[in-house]
């Protein structure tokens, strides 16, 4: 996997994937407005969506009748530098038709504590928990 980082000016980058997607990545000085997340939402978000794509591809492979998966994440970080995650919490809305709980509970658990890469690199310093609620869908 390779990408490439490119500074535009200020404390700014774009950032460019292998798979050919692009993103501005930074924070602006002063009131001027910022041109993307900055590199820590997207850690947060990177975890979220890998843990999304584990529970979907899960909840699929159930027979699950899925229309939406939502993850709300909350973090904190250290005080002083590196100023790493000390604590995520995942909190999933799952929608669909007829959805199993125990199915869905199984799913995110399967991911959070065994598949999803990006959280098992947080964790080295961060806790995270996580929780879900099922909204049926008509």
């Amino acid at each position: 996997m390779k990408s490439r980082l490119t500074w535009t000016g200020d404390r700014c980058f774009l950032g460019q994937t292998e798979s050919g997607h692009s993103i501005a990545i930074g924070t602006a000085h002063g009131d001027a407005p910022k041109p993307g997340p900055s590199a820590m939402e997207l850690i947060l978000l990177g975890a979220g969506s890998c843990s999304a794509w584990d529970v979907v591809s899960i909840l699929e492979k159930g027979r699950q009748s899925v229309d939406d998966v939502i993850v709300e994440l909350d973090g904190d970080r250290a005080e002083e530098p590196p100023k790493v995650f000390t604590r995520i919490h995942l909190h999933f809305i799952v929608k669909g038709h007829g959805l199993d709980v125990a199915k869905v509970e199984r799913a995110i658990s399967l991911s959070v504590e065994k598949y999803c890469s990006a959280i098992a690199m947080l964790e080295k310093t961060a806790t995270v928990t996580h929780d879900f609620e099922v909204i049926e869908t008509a």
